[in-house]
């Protein structure tokens, strides 16, 4: 069986470099999405579903095989994803592990904790190259590391 790169892509900025990746190194690619959503690049295969709160994120769960790469910003689907023994990045380049992941979770908590008190975040900051780069050198380490 081979490993496919699995994308949480309702809002993913790095579609093209991951569509990129998977052509050089012939993988396969799922994006998911909900209907409110199009995706047509010509490689991957787009799998739509309802719109619904975790909607995308159920669907890209069910389909998740230990040794696939899972593209996403959300550290719940992040979490399941590990424990299905796949390897796990982030759209800036983060690779998730077994080891950062519980960090991640909690900080996700105190934050709605503190939204939720009537207290404001900051917004994410504009998107850099930097990050595209940082993205692509991840996701070529992860494509690069031999499954287990």
């Amino acid at each position: 069986m081979s490993r496919k790169i699995l994308v949480d892509a309702d809002a993913c900025p790095v579609k093209s470099i991951i569509v990129d990746f998977a052509r050089n190194y012939k993988m396969n690619v799922m994006m998911f999405v909900d209907v409110n959503h199009e995706i047509n690049d010509g490689y991957s295969e787009v799998v739509v579903v309802d719109q619904g709160r975790d909607s995308v994120d159920f669907k890209l769960i069910a389909k998740v095989c230990p040794g696939d790469i899972v593209v996403t910003q959300d550290y719940g689907v992040a979490a399941i994803a590990l424990s299905k023994k796949a390897m796990v990045i982030h759209q800036s380049g983060l690779i998730y592990t077994k080891y950062n992941i519980e960090n991640l979770l909690n900080e996700r908590y105190y934050s709605q904790k503190t939204r939720h008190m009537g207290m404001r975040s900051k917004r994410p900051s504009k998107r850099t190259k930097e990050e595209d780069d940082n993205f692509a050198i991840s996701l070529k380490k992860i494509i690069e590391e031999p499954m287990n």
